[in-house]
This record gives C-alpha cells, structure tokens and sequence, in this order.
C-alpha cells in the first residue's frame, strides 16, 4: 500500500508538521506539496494524509484552494486529516481549513481515520474541524501552542498507524 502526505504550506509550519507525521508514522510515505502536485499522482496513492493551515477567515491555504479538488479520487480510500490554525488569532474561524477538506473527503467517498480527537486544551469559539463535539482531525497551534505540537503529533499518529 502506497502512503501520500499530501500539504500545503505558505509559511513552513504545515510542512514541518507533515514532515513531523513520517517520522512517526515510521513507514514508507512519500511528502507532497499540493502546490507542485497535480491529481493524477495524488489518486495513484492508496492511503492518503492530507494537511493544511487556514487562512484569512476560515479559507484553506493558498495552494490547496486554487488546486482542482473535484479532480481528486478518494472513493474507498483510507484519508487521515491534519491542519494548523490560531486560536487566539482567529477563534472565530479556527482549523476551518480542516473541515473543508474532512467535507470533501467524505462527499469523495473517503474512509476517514484519526477524526475522533478531543478538543480539551484548545481555546477557540468556533470551527468547521469539530463534528460532534470533536475534531476532525489532528489541529496544531504553531502560534499559540508550538509547545504542545510534538506531543499532539506523536499521539494522533499512533492513533492512526494502525490503518496506515
């Protein structure tokens, strides 16, 4: 089975987190960029983490949002989710990013994995990423909790490598 971590970052802190998941993950995974990335070699992947930051008020980050997301074919696949936010900085909106991709995953047909994660320890108002009282994902607070990231990392990867 062929893994994909599969990002987009403007700043740097969503690839290091992705880079942070395959050293945990301890397998073979391969790290795409979705800004160098077109469909094609995402769909050749069995297995697939998807990661991105939110910007703006609660849009994706840059590359995944002009990057053809109806083109991508996830139907049956295994999808584990991460993204970044600022709480502090927008609470209102916070790991929106998250959501979005968790929505077209599912409307995609994915088999999402690693969405039942707490959100004790967050302060924030409001987000697309909880579903059911709970993220949807892995959300690392760079800005406001970079203290927190490996643990949390560490964590939700264990939690997932069993279907990876």
């Amino acid at each position: 089975m062929s893994i994909a971590i599969v990002f987009g970052s403007s700043g740097g802190n969503t690839e290091g987190v992705a880079k942070l998941i395959k050293k945990g993950l301890g397998k073979e995974a391969d790290l795409i960029d979705i800004g160098k990335a077109d469909a094609s070699k995402i769909n050749s992947y069995d297995k697939l983490i998807l990661g991105t930051s939110t910007w703006y008020e609660g849009e994706l980050q840059d590359d995944w949002d002009s990057f053809d997301k109806e083109s991508l074919e996830l139907e049956g696949k295994t999808v584990a989710l991460f993204g970044l936010g600022d709480q502090e900085g927008y609470g209102g909106e916070f790991a929106d990013g998250v959501g979005t991709l968790y929505h077209l995953s599912l409307k995609k047909g994915a088999k999402i994995v690693g969405d039942k994660n707490s959100t004790e320890g967050y302060n924030f108002e409001e987000s697309k990423a909880v579903v059911d009282g709970k993220f949807v994902g892995l959300i690392v607070d760079e800005d406001n909790q970079s203290d927190l990231t490996a643990e949390r990392v560490e964590k939700w990867v264990e939690s997932i490598k069993s279907a990876f």
